[in-house]
């Protein structure tokens, strides 16, 4: 074999295809086009100089490209993040901000090292629709200040940008339609002199690229303390936005991502993003869907050309991206919104079909997202939801059923169902204590017991038969079972 050959088969097979590259580029430049208005955005929300939360863009989505467990995901500047540390920033100056974001990334490689991915597993399926769908009226909810007080020809053009995106893709797929509809109002805009707001009236375009070094803080117990409740909200947040956004891509690409080495990524580019002097931030879930939904793309080679084309229109092409008018952006988001949204979730014929408690689940997630804006807090809302309704539905599928000898000296209550504290606490009530005859038998070969109260209540069942001289024989127990009641039976009640 050739030194040619040798080297084509390290290479993964996209490098050698050249649609794929064109894909890869185009959706990158897209990507990094959308960034800057946001960017500058979130980095007003933390309070800090739009050059800062563009510098955080740049160096997070350059470094997850490498280290990052989910091919083809955005990360940048995020607003849950800036809202996180904004009063840090307001209260004890930037140095904190910065020295935050990097003791934040060391909290995330430790969170990830520990296994905290998994706890994904636990998110219903209920919570990750309400989560996409509160996501899409979130990314709307962006655009409508964009379309508040502003000159009638912005409207126009937000009309045009959604056009060109619906209809572009029937002529052809090769350029991106969000990238043709940027430079065609971006051109009509400046040709015909139309004064609109552009990206140039969110702020200053940084000249030159970043320079590292450490935080201007005094490294002492005082600032850790008074640092680390930030950072480990903004390392909460930051991770749990991610993941649920690898999961969205997992399931839009019909692929598996290393969820860990996620976790652990989000860590490392947040540590890098503070040396830099970045705010901060976490996986993008618009810009996210720009690239994989809109765009096609399915590489790490998208999300690191979308970082260093970030810094590339700022600091060459400064003058022309300022230019571009935030219509164009606008109906990207608004696409991207309705792109988003899972419409089959409200249809009614879904709707009469679902479970109540799905349902509930659903909104509760979407309710608490918009209320927040924090999506975070909507996900553990719609677990908790979804915890409680589960609990509630198994409960009742705990069954006693009562057959006596012919002799009438033996009584046998078979328990089928699962048994835990929520269908344990009503056990106690289902014997007859005074009726029953002396032997009394509780078949378990139909149930499960998960916890210490269905231990705590059969126990309270034996004793209950013991004052009354009677006794009772538990049978049938699985293994699992029967090593649990062994291990907690008699150790339960007050005074053990």
């Amino acid at each position: 074999m050739t030194p040619a050959a040798r080297l084509r088969g390290l290479k993964p097979d996209w490098l050698n295809d050249p649609k794929v590259w064109r894909t890869e580029v185009l959706a990158g430049l897209v990507v990094a086009l959308a960034l800057i208005p946001e960017a500058i955005s979130f980095s007003i929300i933390a309070g800090v100089d739009p050059a800062i939360g563009l510098f955080a863009s740049f160096t997070m989505a350059v470094t997850i490209s490498v280290v990052g467990g989910r091919r083809a995901m955005i990360s940048a500047a995020t607003g849950a993040v800036a809202l996180v540390i904004a009063p840090l920033n307001r209260e004890h100056g930037f140095g904190h901000l910065v020295a935050a974001v990097i003791l934040a990334g060391v909290f995330q490689v430790v969170l990830g090292a520990l296994g905290v991915a998994r706890l994904m597993r636990f998110v219903p399926r209920s919570v990750m629709v309400g989560f996409v769908n509160a996501l899409a009226i979130l990314i709307f909810m962006a655009q409508v200040p964009e379309m508040r007080n502003v000159p009638w020809a912005v409207y126009p053009l937000i009309t045009a940008g959604l056009a060109l995106m619906v209809f572009f893709p029937r002529v052809t797929t090769v350029i991106p339609a969000p990238l043709v509809s940027i430079v065609v109002l971006t051109v009509v805009t400046v040709a015909a002199g139309i004064a609109v707001p552009t990206v140039g009236d969110k702020g200053a375009l940084p000249s030159s690229l970043p320079v590292p070094g450490l935080p201007d803080v005094p490294f002492t117990l005082d600032t850790l303390r008074t640092i680390a409740p930030y950072a480990f909200a903004m390392a909460l947040v930051g991770l749990m936005e991610s993941l649920m956004t690898a999961k969205l891509v997992d399931d839009i690409t019909d692929t598996h991502s290393d969820k860990t080495r996620e976790s652990i990524g989000q860590g490392v580019a947040n540590i890098v993003t503070g040396f830099f002097g970045g705010m901060g931030g976490c996986a993008m879930i618009g810009q996210t869907m720009i690239n994989v939904k809109v765009s096609g793309a399915r590489t790490r080679l998208s999300t690191f050309l979308a970082g260093s084309f970030l810094m590339v229109l700022c600091i060459v092409f400064g003058p022309v991206v300022s230019d571009i008018p935030m219509a164009a952006l606008v109906a990207v988001m608004v696409m991207v919104s309705f792109a988003t949204f899972d419409w089959h979730s409200v249809a009614p014929r879904t709707l009469r079909r679902m479970p109540a408690g799905e349902i509930t689940v659903m909104v509760v997630t979407v309710a608490c997202v918009v209320a927040t804006h924090n999506l975070a807090v909507g996900v553990v809302a719609g677990s908790v939801t979804a915890m409680v309704v589960f609990a509630k539905r198994v409960a009742h599928l705990a069954e006693v059923t009562a057959v006596t000898d012919p002799d009438g000296t033996t009584v046998v209550y078979r328990v089928t169902g699962e048994l835990f504290f929520a269908s344990s606490n009503d056990l106690v009530g289902r014997f007859d204590y005074t009726g029953d005859p002396a032997t009394v038998v509780i078949d378990l070969s139909s149930a499960h017991i998960w916890d210490a109260s269905s231990v705590a209540a059969l126990d309270a069942i034996e004793a209950k038969y013991a004052q009354r001289g009677k006794t009772v024989e538990i049978t049938g127990l699985n293994d699992p079972s029967a090593r649990l009641h062994g291990r907690l039976s008699g150790e339960l009640a007050a005074g053990h």
